[in-house]
């Protein structure tokens, strides 16, 4: 069972998280042998998104206890909102755990200015990246290497571009973790034509 853990915070943009939660859901329907769930960092049971939309989370992310897999995602970082991934950068405590989760071999991948939570968190160092084309000119201030694709698959570190390349994403892991038919059956339900470039190292 492969246990992958999307992490939600006050801020985060609604279909950065939701998208893929359902893509790989819908794996599992397929029988993928996943195991997904949203968490959060701090010890908290709903988690205020981007536009309002409140949900209940299923636990705390644990870097002693570390899934298969952490999904960050993005938002409020464009506009250096209060809340969302700007504010948590600020904070640091995210930041300090992807460092840690990463350094201890957890593969960690990232939707949208998600990518710049890794950025911040030094993971992105000398690395290919991609995140929202609105946050591109802070990711090359960086020191990753910015890649211009929809996703790149670094192997242990994977980033997309902005909101709905979460599901290019979703579907390019659910290939790397279970088969391309599967990827493909969950394409097919979702009615999504995969967009862009998949650029893998």
């Amino acid at each position: 069972m492969t246990t992958v853990e999307i992490l939600c915070y006050d801020g985060f943009d609604e279909l950065d998280a939701v998208g893929p939660f359902e893509a790989f859901e819908m794996a599992v329907d397929e029988g993928a042998a996943l195991d997904v769930s949203l968490v959060t960092l701090d010890d908290q049971s709903t988690v205020t998104a981007a536009h309002g939309l409140r949900i209940e989370v299923d636990g705390t992310l644990s870097p002693s206890d570390p899934p298969d897999l952490v999904v960050v995602p993005g938002g409020g970082w464009n506009d250096r909102r209060p809340e969302g991934a700007w504010a948590e950068a600020e904070r640091g405590e995210i930041p300090d755990a992807l460092r840690t989760l990463h350094a201890e071999g957890t593969p960690l991948a990232a939707v949208c200015t998600g990518g710049m939570l890794l950025a911040r968190a030094g993971v992105l160092d000398g690395r290919p990246a991609i995140t929202h084309g609105g946050a591109l000119d802070d990711l090359r201030e960086t020191a990753a290497e910015v890649v211009d694709a929809r996703v790149v698959d670094d192997g242990d570190v994977v980033t997309a571009g902005g909101i709905t390349s979460g599901l290019d994403l979703s579907l390019h892991l659910i290939e790397r973790l279970v088969d391309r038919e599967t990827a493909d059956a969950v394409a097919t339900g979702l009615e999504y034509d995969r967009r862009g470039e998949v650029w893998v190292a």
